[in-house]
């Protein structure tokens, strides 16, 4: 695995269900993802897209293939080499999944709880820092229920980002969000991977953004059927 790629996949195939129900939902993904870069998986419902992240997350087991991440290999990884691994990524669902008798900051708090050792004076504080990068250094105190849709969202990112992990897995993270609001998210994990060099792999439906992404792969029936790479690399996948 070369020292710049985040991800490595090799031969990915994946089932679902056993006996006469087994049925294969991946067929022998490659893909790699670069340190610093956007890169968005693209195809219809049911094509892999959710899949592809939850292994990639190690939120799923590796059945077949190989997946290197942040260089260790998930296939055959024990269940305490895989959390520890989950503890260095971010996480971006299309539901913010907030909690909704908490503050923005105290939502936010929990992303760096999973990290051990952190003192709660330094947990405000990250999380002070993580709500002004997505610009609500005015609504650490507010309650969801006070914050607009396109608001909470951004809680849900500065939650993802606030233990600044090597790689963000963001799931549809636009989809109700309006036109601006959906451009600031993309434009500010576009920053964050020059800045920081934060990989992020981006699951979408939403045409508004792809003219942010590095590379664009299209997943159909289990299988990467189209690779646009704006990187200018041949072999980006």
């Amino acid at each position: 695995m070369a020292d710049d790629m985040i991800v490595e996949a090799r031969g990915l195939n994946h089932w679902f269900g056993t006996g006469e129900a087994r049925k294969q939902a991946l067929f022998d993904i490659d893909l790699a993802l670069p340190r610093g870069s956007l890169t968005v998986l693209m195809g219809p419902s049911g094509s892999g897209k959710t899949t592809v992240l939850t292994l990639i997350g190690c939120l799923r087991a590796v059945q077949d293939g190989s997946v290197r991440l942040l260089g260790h290999e998930l296939n055959g990884a024990g269940e305490a080499e895989l959390t520890a691994l989950r503890r260095r990524l971010g996480f971006i669902f299309q539901s913010h999944n907030l909690h909704e008798s908490m503050t923005a900051r105290q939502n936010v708090i929990m992303g760096v709880q999973v990290r051990p050792g952190i003192p709660d004076s330094l947990a405000h504080k990250a999380a002070a820092r993580a709500l002004g990068l997505v610009g609500l250094s005015d609504r650490l105190d507010y309650l969801p229920a006070n914050l607009s849709g396109g608001q909470k969202q951004r809680v849900a990112v500065a939650r993802a980002l606030v233990g600044n992990p090597a790689l963000v897995l963001a799931d549809e993270p636009t989809a109700a969000l309006d036109k601006a609001s959906a451009g600031d998210v993309v434009d500010l994990l576009k920053r964050l991977g020059t800045a920081r060099g934060t990989t992020t792999l981006l699951v979408t439906h939403d045409n508004r953004i792809l003219d942010r992404a590095d590379r664009i792969l299209t997943l159909e029936d289990g299988r990467i059927v189209s690779v646009t790479d704006k990187t200018g690399d041949p072999d980006g996948q």
